[in-house]
């Protein structure tokens, strides 16, 4: 018990900030993050026993986090609009006037491809979060369960409605 409690923590360890992404991907609700995160490390603690090592530890993570939030997202859909946050805004250190104003240029940008991101549907969801997590082509495509070719198509007509829908912004 102990081995493999070391190896869930470390695994834990290596991976928390994607998994706080994932979790970010599918909820803009800090409860519901905590929820998800919390159900994706029990399906994680279940499922270490079983993992053979045939793919990367990182690919079989989120192979497991993904497949536990669309669980999760698909039980919530029906009570909540389903909403992600990014929560990734850059350091500005000076907090001058213009500074200021590409902050909140920015934020607002964020915000508007939050709305976008929410808009697609599920796997769409988690194909782009996989791909803005720069995950390899070939990983998301096991994660996902599809071809690798088929994940390149996805992402670029994810990425060309992203940028009908973001239109009239500042977001090339």
């Amino acid at each position: 018990m102990k081995v493999k409690e070391e190896q869930f923590k470390e695994l834990i360890h290596t991976w928390d900030r994607r998994l706080h992404n994932i979790c970010n991907y599918y909820s803009a609700d800090k409860d519901e993050r905590n929820d998800l995160l919390q159900e994706i490390l029990i399906n994680l603690w279940k499922g270490l026993d079983s993992f053979r090592g045939e793919a990367s530890a990182g690919t079989w993570l989120y192979r497991v986090a993904v497949n536990t939030a669309l669980s999760f997202k698909g039980r919530e859909l029906k009570r909540k609009e389903n909403h992600c946050k990014l929560d990734t805004i850059p350091a500005i250190l000076n907090e001058d006037d213009e500074n200021r104003q590409l902050l909140n240029e920015h934020n607002l940008n964020l915000e508007r491809l939050n709305t976008s991101i929410n808009q697609l549907s599920i796997i769409d969801k988690a194909i782009i979060s996989l791909y803005l997590e720069e995950m390899p082509l070939k990983e998301v495509a096991e994660i996902i369960g599809i071809n690798e070719p088929n994940v390149r198509v996805k992402i670029h007509r994810i990425k060309e409605t992203l940028k009908q829908q973001m239109k009239g912004g500042a977001h090339e």
